[in-house]
């Protein structure tokens, strides 16, 4: 029997950032062939986050594959990205924890999410109505919640 491997929580903080963490994990796992069927830096939070931060992919993937530890990616990404206020952060933080689709293609991509998590548990999709944002839908499907 094999168990899933999932990326950390995207509501893990890393240098004051949630999905910072998450990035890492993501970087490291498809790379050691671990996960590949996830968004991966050109897109969702992965590409929202790189932009905030103003890092390329490449160049944040080449240094997440270099190896080292938490704090010196966080070290790193001080380094090369733009630096954050705190309220920016909690801004980030807020915003992404709080996401949830608002154009018609997003929401049917979400609707689409959610049907395929609905029928993963066996349960209908309204029993899944208190998912409104994409972290709880990622949450639930990873086996958090």
């Amino acid at each position: 029997m094999t168990t899933a491997q999932y990326p950390r929580s995207p509501k893990e903080e890393v240098n004051g950032l949630c999905f910072l963490g998450r990035l890492i994990d993501k970087v490291k796992m498809r790379n050691a062939g671990q996960i590949q069927d996830y968004n991966y830096l050109t897109a969702g939070f992965d590409k929202y986050l790189l932009d905030k931060l103003d890092i390329k992919a490449e160049d944040f993937e080449k240094r997440v594959l270099e190896g080292g530890s938490e704090e010196d990616f966080a070290n790193w990404v001080r380094a090369n990205g733009k630096a954050l206020t705190k309220e920016e952060k909690a801004e980030w933080n807020n915003m992404v924890l709080t996401f949830g689709p608002k154009a018609p293609m997003a929401q049917q991509a979400f609707d689409r999410n959610k049907a395929a998590l609905a029928e993963k548990r066996g349960v209908s999709v309204e029993d899944l109505s208190h998912h409104t944002t994409w972290f709880t839908l990622i949450e639930d499907d990873e086996d958090r919640m």
